[in-house]
C-alpha cells in the first residue's frame, strides 16, 4: 500500500466515520425521534389502527405493493451498478487512463484505483442488501396485513398496531440505509479525481441528509401536531 498517500487514508476515514456516525445519530441518538424517520414511524401506527379497523384491505395491500415496487427497483438498479463496477475493475487501467484527463484529477497508482473500485462496491454491495432485506421485510409485512383479524378487542388490537407497525418501520428503515448507501456512494465517485474534492463531497453528503432527516419541509408538514 505504498502508493497511498496519508491524504487519501485520512479522506478514507473520514468517509467511513461519516458513513457510520451518520447512520447511528439518525437512528439510535435522543434526536432519532425527532427526524423523518421517527415522526414516520408514528404515521405507521396510525395505519395499523386504519387496517385493523376495516373489513376490506385492498388499499393497504396496494399501498405495500407500491412500496414493494420502489425498493425493488432500488435492488434491480444496483445489481447494473455492481456489474458495471466489476466490469471497469477487469479494465482498471484504461479507467485510470480517463480519469487521468479529467481536469483537476491527478495521476494515481494501481493500488489506490483499486481501493478507490473497492470501496466503491463495498458501498452498493451494502446498498443491495439493505434493499433486498427491505424487500423480505415489506413481504412479511403483507403477510401480517392478511393474518391481522378485524377490530380485534382488548390488549390483543394493540399487540397486533405495534407488530404491523414495526414490520413496516423496519422495512422502511432497511430501504433508508440503501437510499444513503447511494448518497455516500455519489460522495466516493470524488475520489477518483482529487481527495480533498472527496473530503468535501463526504461532509456535503452529510450536511445534505441532515437537512432532508431533520430540518425539511416535509418533516415540519408530517410533525406539524406531533413535536
Amino acid at each position: 500500500m505504498s502508493g497511498i498517500s496519508t491524504l487519501d487514508w485520512i479522506a478514507l476515514g473520514w468517509f467511513l466515520t461519516a458513513w457510520a456516525g451518520y447512520g447511528w445519530i439518525s437512528e439510535n441518538s435522543r434526536w432519532a425521534q425527532r427526524g423523518l424517520m421517527g415522526v414516520s414511524h408514528r404515521f405507521r401506527l396510525d395505519w395499523a389502527r386504519e387496517m385493523l379497523a376495516r373489513d376490506l384491505r385492498v388499499s393497504d395491500a396496494a399501498l405495500v405493493g407500491n412500496l414493494m415496487q420502489s425498493v425493488s427497483f432500488y435492488a434491480n438498479t444496483t445489481i447494473y451498478i455492481i456489474a458495471g463496477l466489476l466490469a471497469v475493475l477487469g479494465a482498471l487501467d484504461q479507467a485510470m487512463r480517463f480519469t487521468a484527463d479529467l481536469p483537476f484529477a491527478r495521476a494515481t497508482s494501481r493500488e489506490l484505483g483499486e481501493l478507490k473500485l473497492l470501496l466503491l462496491l463495498t458501498v452498493f454491495v451494502v446498498a443491495y442488501f439493505k434493499f433486498t432485506w427491505s424487500l423480505r421485510q415489506f413481504n412479511m409485512l403483507s403477510i401480517l396485513i392478511g393474518a391481522s383479524p378485524t377490530n380485534p378487542d382488548g390488549e390483543g388490537r394493540e399487540r397486533m398496531v405495534q407488530r404491523v407497525a414495526m414490520v413496516n418501520s423496519l422495512a422502511g428503515d432497511e430501504f433508508n440505509r440503501g437510499i444513503r448507501a447511494y448518497y455516500f456512494g455519489l460522495a466516493a465517485v470524488a475520489w477518483f479525481i482529487q481527495p480533498w474534492l472527496f473530503l468535501f463531497l463526504t461532509a456535503l453528503v452529510v450536511g445534505v441528509l441532515y437537512r432532508r432527516d431533520f430540518a425539511s419541509s416535509v418533516l415540519v408538514a408530517l410533525d406539524r401536531d406531533g413535536a
